[in-house]
């Protein structure tokens, strides 16, 4: 029991190779026998042929030759002619030599002694009547009839010698051939054996194959086409050799496997729906919210601009009517009153300001950024020429620095930027340099000056709306100048910082999206010589600032 299910768990190579030696065994044992009867085939039907025929043929010569002999030599004796024996030597005669037949029936004792038998009683004819017969005619003796009966009995004696010869050949040739006949026999079986064990080999292998590959590889591709079809909750499972056990094994693994991941898939797509659902609806709310928002801005800014200026108009005329009217403590609290009111105004107009960013129906064009800068330049004159500032491009580009978006807010970046430079100077006069370059799809523009500067770890928060850096009785503003150029380079696809590496005055870079051609409703032209022109505007105008 155990070898057999040790058996039943072996590969299909060793199955395969088990077969084949098996096949091999038995094809090698029938075609060797088949070799080793055709062997003796051939030299049976070397014996048949090449000696017995052939020992028959040479007997049959040494037949005739001995009956020549006799005729020769009774002719002589009867009428004494030389001619009749001329043939014939005084010794003894050439057919006394029977090596060739000899030679051909060396595996027959009985006929080799047959032959001696034969050759004596010629050799005993030959010498003891015929030679001296011959020798008395010679004499001139006349021979007897007497005499030459007594020759012609010798010799019968050498014909029955030789029919009992050809006897013992004959029986020796007819056993030969007879197991020619059996061996031919015995090869037309082992022929027809050896196809018959070829044919049963083939099909022994044919249905061994048919069994340990094509079942289980149909079976296996049954199974996994079940799978395949969308059923996979069908374990997969295929009995048959090693290898193919295993096959099935590593198939069903991977339908597990691939079971888990749909599930877990479907888990991630249920929590991902569930998450796109949640998102939604908190993506609605903070629409709901931004429009709330926005609506509470526009409303905030606007209805409470008109009970603003009541107070700040009627603030200001008790400030002008009763100053010095009062005591001091009351004209101080009537100048707190109407910087207060004023403060709110310029927060309440920011703040309107900064929400109306991106919510302009304005469409978007071509806007070349030097003329923009020129713009700002233009409205900032007055503050400029206070400070005695002075604006200029560095690494003048030979083209317009053309952007897509809105020119109104790109006007506003530059003046915010520029404001801020010549708001925070030092004791110097302002020396402010603004910069483009192209990299890839980009501008990368800048702003320097030689003000006061920016702590670095305060390069993020003065982004922030309403964060100031300085106490508002040193440097007036709402807070609110770099928070909305975020908002406009964000707006434009960009993003804006701090150079945190410039430790003189302050840099601020942005980047915005590139215009690969100039399109329709470009704001400037695109020859470097109007480019020049526009930096050479905005030089000119820190000029006339400065000369009032």
């Amino acid at each position: 029991m155990r070898l057999r299910l040790q058996r039943s768990h072996w590969g299909l190579r060793h199955r395969l190779a088990l077969a084949l030696l098996g096949a091999g065994l038995v094809i090698v044992i029938v075609v060797g026998a088949s070799g080793v009867v055709l062997y003796e085939v051939r030299r049976a039907q070397q014996r048949v042929i090449e000696d017995y025929y052939a020992a028959g043929r040479l007997s049959n010569q040494y037949l005739v030759s001995l009956v020549d002999a006799d005729a020769d030599v009774q002719s002589y004796v009867l009428t004494g002619r030389e001619s009749m024996i001329a043939d014939l030597p005084d010794t003894d005669p050439p057919w006394d030599s029977v090596q060739p037949i000899r030679d051909r029936l060396s595996d027959s004792p009985a006929a080799l002694q047959a032959l001696d038998r034969t050759q004596q009683s010629a050799l005993t004819w030959y010498r003891d009547w015929a030679q001296p017969a011959m020798a008395r005619v010679r004499q001139g003796e006349r021979i007897q009839p007497a005499d030459v009966d007594e020759g012609r009995a010798r010799f019968h004696d050498v014909r029955d010698a030789y029919t009992a010869y050809i006897t013992v050949e004959r029986a020796a040739r007819a056993r030969a051939l007879a197991r020619l006949n059996d061996l031919t026999n015995l090869l037309f079986y082992a022929v027809l054996l050896s196809a018959l064990v070829a044919i049963a080999t083939a099909a022994m292998l044919w249905g061994l194959l048919n069994r340990w590959v094509s079942i289980p590889v149909a079976r296996l591709g049954a199974e996994t086409r079940v799978v395949s079809g969308g059923r996979l909750d069908h374990a997969v499972s295929v009995p048959g050799p090693r290898d193919f056990v295993e096959l099935s094994a590593d198939v069903e693994a991977m339908r597990r496997r691939l079971v888990l991941q749909i599930e877990a898939v479907e888990k991630a797509s249920r929590e991902i729906s569930a998450a796109r659902s949640q998102l939604e609806e908190q993506a609605a709310a903070l629409q709901r919210s931004n429009q709330e928002l926005e609506q509470f801005a526009y409303v905030a800014s606007h209805d409470l601009q008109e009970p603003l200026r009541k107070i700040s108009s009627f603030c200001q005329m008790l400030q002008r009517r009763y100053a010095g009217q009062l005591d001091e403590k009351a004209d101080q609290y009537i100048g707190f009153a109407v910087d207060g009111a004023v403060r709110m105004q310029q927060l309440i107009n920011a703040l309107l300001e900064f929400s109306r960013v991106g919510r302009s129906p304005v469409p978007n064009i071509d806007v070349d950024l030097q003329r923009s800068a020129r713009t700002a330049v233009t409205n900032l004159e007055v503050a400029i020429h206070e400070s005695g500032a002075q604006v200029s491009w560095q690494d003048l580009p030979l083209g317009p620095v053309l952007v897509h978006g809105e020119p109104t807010l790109l006007v506003q970046l530059f003046q915010n930027l520029i404001g801020n430079a010549v708001k925070f100077r030092s004791a110097q006069p302002p020396d402010i340099r603004l910069g483009a370059r192209r990299q890839g799809h980009e501008w990368q523009l800048w702003c320097s000056d030689n003000g006061i500067g920016i702590d670095p770890r305060f390069g993020e928060r003065v982004f922030m709306i309403f964060q100031r850096l300085h106490p508002r009785d040193q440097y007036e503003g709402t807070g609110i100048g770099l928070a909305l150029c975020r908002k406009i380079v964000e707006y434009h696809g960009g993003r804006i910082w701090v150079d945190d590496t410039v430790t003189s005055g302050t840099t601020v870079r942005w980047t915005l999206p590139a215009v690969t051609s100039t399109a329709r409703g470009v704001t400037t032209g695109t020859s470097s010589e109007g480019s020049a022109a526009d930096d050479h505007s905005i030089r000119d105008s820190g000029r006339l600032a400065r000369r009032g």
